[in-house]
């Protein structure tokens, strides 16, 4: 897909979230080149500051560094499930175009997270009612997103738990008798129901067998592919990102030491940090 300057889906300006009390010495005293991410003078934790990218129509961009670097805290405030501390987020759909959506009140983002983003957690308990049937879950993402047909909810339910390969038979089963892989699963039929361009996969194979992390991430490319989906995935694993991402920023401290395609970096990565992930999977 051909990237102009132009066509981009969701701008990222200045991105910031700290934890605690900052003072104007905060940011600067604290990341990568100093190793911490917790400021000297006031103990606060810069989370990440100044997180500027852009993500292109259909891209897959990976988010990669070790835990503690920030990387999830960037997806949870695009996904407002945290308030940041400062920054611009851009998201370039009607009726939003040009309007900063972290600023938005609470019942704008619910409709942007409800018609426009997906949100697939590393712990389906945060992406999944466990109180509700697979098929519920799926309902649920559906009603918020402004459908109401019984009927039509149950098909697309149905249909989505065969295209993320769920037992249909399994569409009023509670996911808490679900092995781990087969909740992410439920959580990615979820999040892709109400047909987002946007969807962000947070650390999505950690804690699932080795085996089940593969087709987990066979049908996340599949899905990718078929929907044309932009997403953000964020993970520690150079493999994930590897198998799945066009481009990638890497973290360390709060801060992206590096930035570009994913090829180059995992080939020819630059910053001494980059060095030390890839390396350590070679």
């Amino acid at each position: 897909m051909k990237h102009n300057s132009e066509n981009w889906l969701l701008k990222v300006e200045g991105l910031t979230k700290i934890y605690g009390t900052a003072n104007a010495n905060s940011i600067a005293k604290t990341g990568p080149e100093l190793d911490t991410n917790i400021c000297p003078e006031t103990g606060s934790i810069v989370a990440c500051a100044d997180i500027n990218f852009e993500l292109y129509p259909g891209e897959v961009l990976g988010i990669v560094g070790e835990s503690g670097s920030g990387k999830s805290t960037i997806v949870k405030m695009l996904y407002f499930d945290l308030e940041q501390t400062s920054g611009t987020v851009l998201f370039n759909k009607a009726p939003y175009v040009g309007k900063n959506i972290l600023e938005q009140t609470s019942r704008t983002k619910r409709q942007i997270r409800n018609h426009l983003m997906g949100m697939v957690y590393q712990n389906p308990r945060d992406g999944l009612n466990f109180k509700f049937t697979s098929g519920g879950n799926i309902a649920e993402k559906l009603i918020m997103a402004g459908n109401y047909h019984v009927g039509n909810i149950r098909e697309k339910a149905t249909d989505l738990l065969h295209k993320t390969e769920v037992p249909t038979l399994r569409l009023d089963d509670l996911p808490a008798h679900f092995s781990g892989g087969m909740q992410q699963r439920v959580q990615i039929s979820k999040a892709i129901s109400n047909q987002p361009p946007l969807l962000f996969l947070d650390e999505v194979t950690t804690g699932l067998d080795v085996s089940v992390q593969a087709k987990v991430l066979d049908l996340i490319r599949v899905l990718q592919q078929e929907l044309g989906v932009a997403m953000i995935v964020v993970s520690h694993d150079l493999s994930v990102i590897r198998m799945l991402t066009d481009r990638t920023l890497v973290m360390k401290n709060g801060r992206i030491v590096e930035k570009g395609l994913t090829d180059q970096i995992l080939q020819d990565p630059q910053h001494p940090y980059t060095q030390l992930l890839v390396s350590s999977i070679l």
